[in-house]
């Protein structure tokens, strides 16, 4: 007789790590925007990029039946406060998220990785 093989939570080596895609995120937007000036027709192309970037550098942590959400904001740095917020309905036990952001005189970025567990 095999021994059921499903399961309804990670083990904890293949849990969502915060710590390590933060440093993802934050290699990838250093890569990406370092000596760029914000330019508003450049920033569709540049935000997809980026996101596709950082969901690709995630993928490589090989966190097994997860999910991955990316998004990124990217605005003309103009000196004013921005406040951002993200709202999901999720099982905290499993799913979590990482962000950065990213600033030079020109430009800022906000990006966020979420990973919610595919029960």
């Amino acid at each position: 007789m095999s021994e059921n093989t499903y399961s309804i939570r990670p083990a904890f080596q293949h849990r969502f790590k915060t710590a390590v895609v933060k440093g993802k995120i934050n290699n990838v937007l250093k890569e990406e925007l370092s000596n760029k000036a914000y330019n508003p027709e450049e920033v569709p192309f540049m935000t997809r990029k980026i996101a596709e970037a950082i969901k690709t550098q995630v993928k490589e942590c090989a966190f097994e039946r997860y999910k991955l959400v990316v998004q990124v904001v990217i605005g003309e740095q103009r000196g004013e406060g921005v406040k951002m917020a993200a709202r999901c309905f999720w099982d905290a036990d499993t799913d979590n998220f990482a962000q950065d952001v990213y600033m030079n005189d020109s430009l800022f970025c906000v990006a966020a990785a979420f990973g919610c567990y595919y029960y």
